[in-house]
This record gives structure tokens, C-alpha cells and sequence, in this order.
């Protein structure tokens, strides 16, 4: 399965992140699972909650994540992942990142080297809870996914 995302949404990825370096930032992907692929139709940028580590850590409270799950049904979508930046450091999973994963959800994670965003990745928690697979991303031209206007 791919990552389908309007390249628009990856834009908003970005330039968050970027706001956020030289602390991790992060947020949530709305959208849904059709035809083999899952299609990004939003975004939720969030405030990196976590008050130590920021740099290298970061926090999506409880409550920002009923917003998201609130917003994603209200648009008849769902939450299927998360993204994050690894500030000046490669855009891969830490161990950190595979102990706190979720089984289903897409982890989209960007490298921001002095201020600048590298392309973002994707990865999925495998089933056993070892390690996590690459999940291609596939940057898509506005209205070729069922995103959110």
C-alpha cells in the first residue's frame, strides 16, 4: 500500500515543520484507505506538546487527538496517521519512535536540516511490532484524492 498525498498537503507538512525546527513538530493525516492505496484528504498541524526532549521528541495530547478524530468524522473521514520532523537528523524511525507506534496508522516522518525540509517518508508499524516498513509515498496534484477543501 502507498501514501497518496496532494502535494498541497505536503506543502502544509513542511512549512509547519519548518515553524516548529528546531524542535520536532507534528501533526495528523485525515483521509481513508480506497483502491490499494491511502489517500490523504487533510491535515491537522499541532502544537508539540511535550515539555522536555523537543528537539527530539514529541507529544500529541489526548485532547488534540479527539480534535482530530472529531474533525476526521465530521468530514466522513478518519485519522490515518501521524507525521513529525526529525530535526537534523535523517528522516527514518528512531527507536523511540517504534516503541510509542500504533499498529494501522501511517507515520510520516520529514528530516529538517537547518531549517530546511528534506522529502518526506512513510512508514507503517509491521504486524509483530518489530520494525516498521517503508510505505511509498506517492505526491499527487490537487483533486486526483478525495482531500478536503
Amino acid at each position: 500500500m502507498s501514501l497518496r498525498l496532494p502535494v498541497r498537503e505536503s506543502e502544509r507538512i513542511r512549512l509547519h515543520l519548518i515553524r516548529a525546527y528546531p524542535d520536532e513538530g507534528c501533526g495528523v493525516l485525515l483521509g481513508r484507505d480506497a483502491d490499494g492505496a491511502r489517500e490523504v484528504a487533510g491535515i491537522m498541524p499541532f502544537e508539540n506538546k511535550r515539555e522536555d526532549s523537543r528537539h527530539n521528541r514529541y507529544l500529541i495530547a489526548p485532547e488534540q487527538f479527539l480534535v482530530a478524530e472529531r474533525a476526521a468524522r465530521a468530514a466522513g473521514l478518519d485519522v490515518i496517521g501521524f507525521f513529525h520532523s526529525h530535526p537534523d537528523h535523517p528522516a527514518r524511525p528512531s527507536a523511540f519512535d517504534l516503541e510509542h507506534a500504533w499498529p494501522y496508522y501511517s507515520y510520516v516522518i520529514v528530516s529538517v536540516e537547518r531549517g530546511e525540509a528534506g522529502p518526506e517518508r512513510c512508514f507503517r508499524l509491521a504486524d509483530d511490532r518489530s520494525r516498521f516498513e517503508e510505505e511509498p509515498v506517492e505526491l499527487v496534484p490537487a483533486g486526483e484524492t478525495g482531500e478536503s477543501r
